[in-house]
């Protein structure tokens, strides 16, 4: 006879997994911690609030999410729509949003949405990271060559346009000390892997700024503590606007966390991937962080790929590997905040630039001859939908587009096989 006493899952931590899920969270942190700072400034809000999505979101998603090892944080696949909603609504806006985008995922989640998700044309998202690589670059050439004093134009084109118009008045020591962060990021990441190379690039400018005496805008004060809730007032109308943009960056974000845990489950040795359930549970586990960074008026915690590889290459291999993230982000910014508040914003400009770079698909851009009509046409709509558009609708063109030129060559196939048809009975 059987008997009714339910049989749970052995669990084994060691002394190895400990000091695997410490080295994973530690280096996992080191990357972070520069990271968030450059996302909430691009995003035009306080960089200590990149930090605070880090913090807040990484123990919910690591105790309701299904992937173990994967680390959120600000993306730069949010820059976009977080940075239209600031400059037109301040900090509120990046509340509204945030918040609109969490219930988005939590409906995803509960509509079992999930699954279908990761099956987005890759061709749209890899387009659509070149938009936002261009966009990151492109939005930090006034800070690299001095001209923060120009008002900040319109679409990415303009703003280009803008900067290359103005380059006679730019200033050398900012340029010089993104140039820096970039060369040292560069070197950094081709030396190792496992380097915190954004973070070697901000020290590597912040010494070179001391040395030369440069008298640069500084990043601030960073403190430790709860910021403030947001306040703002919702009505009617403001929630219309917000809804397509909302849809949109929860579409996102939702791409983004269930590809990035595809990346992060084949690094793990992992070939399945998560099951359809545990797609749709990641996404309500996102949904709840959001809600969290959400009312603090943060930028919105997605899966980053950088900081979960780099956990899973260093030992981490629990969830416990997300909590040593925390504290060791935590840690950072209290001992090393008289540092770090120095570190020149033109710095955090050329480390959003070196970023950037990484984000432009080289090999997308190599292979476009030899994609099928409907890959290249969707990938080149939402490139290009980024630089003159808005990412709403570089999204939506490239979806159309992936979708309708599918749809007209099927339908080609088709009436040329009823012609060939048509041929040989007579």
């Amino acid at each position: 006879m059987r008997s009714g006493v339910v049989r749970l899952p052995k669990f084994h931590y060691g002394w190895r997994e400990a000091a695997g899920d410490l080295s994973g969270g530690l280096i996992a942190a080191l990357i972070a911690l520069p990271y968030g700072l450059a996302m909430a400034a691009l995003m035009g809000l306080p960089p200590a609030s990149g930090l605070f999505t880090s913090i807040a979101s990484a123990p919910v998603t690591a105790v309701l999410g299904r992937n173990p090892v994967m680390i959120g944080g600000p993306s730069a696949g949010t820059v976009p729509f977080i940075a239209e909603a600031v400059k037109e609504h301040g900090q509120a806006g990046a509340a509204k949003i945030v918040l609109a985008a969490a219930v988005f995922l939590l409906m995803f989640s509960t509509l079992r949405l999930g699954r279908y998700a990761s099956r987005i044309p890759h061709s749209v998202v890899s387009g659509f990271s070149c938009g936002i690589g261009a966009m990151m670059i492109i939005s930090q050439l006034r800070t690299v060559f001095g001209l923060e004093s120009l008002p900040a134009a319109g679409t990415l084109l303009r703003q280009l346009l803008q900067a290359l118009s103005h380059l006679a008045d730019a200033r050398w020591q900012p340029f010089l000390l993104a140039g820096t962060a970039i060369f040292i990021s560069t070197v950094a990441a081709r030396l190792s892997p496992r380097l915190p190379a954004p973070l070697l690039g901000l020290m590597a400018a912040l010494a070179a700024a001391r040395v030369l005496g440069f008298g640069e805008r500084e990043v601030g004060v960073l403190r430790v503590e709860l910021p403030p809730f947001a306040a703002f007032q919702w009505n009617p109308r403001d929630v219309l606007d917000l809804l397509p943009a909302a849809a949109a960056l929860a579409f996102i974000i939702s791409v983004n966390i269930l590809l990035t845990s595809r990346v992060v489950d084949h690094f793990r040795g992992r070939r399945q991937g998560l099951r359809r359930a545990d797609s749709d549970a990641e996404l309500g586990a996102y949904g709840i962080a959001n809600i969290l960074c959400g009312i603090f008026a943060a930028p919105a915690s997605v899966g980053i790929p950088a900081r979960s590889i780099a956990n899973v290459r260093c030992g981490g291999s629990t969830r416990i590997s997300a909590l040593w993230h925390v504290a060791a982000l935590i840690a950072l910014v209290s001992l090393g905040s008289p540092v770090l508040e120095h570190l020149p914003v033109a710095a955090l400009a050329g480390v959003t630039v070196w970023m950037g770079f990484l984000l432009l698909d080289w090999s997308a851009w190599r292979r476009l001859r030899k994609m099928r009509p409907a890959d290249s046409a969707a990938f080149l709509a939402a490139s290009a939908g980024m630089l003159v558009l808005n990412p709403v609708a570089a999204v939506a063109a490239g979806c159309a587009l992936y979708f309708g030129v599918n749809q007209m060559d099927l339908w080609l196939r088709q009436t040329q096989v009823a012609r060939m048809g048509a041929e040989a009975a007579e």
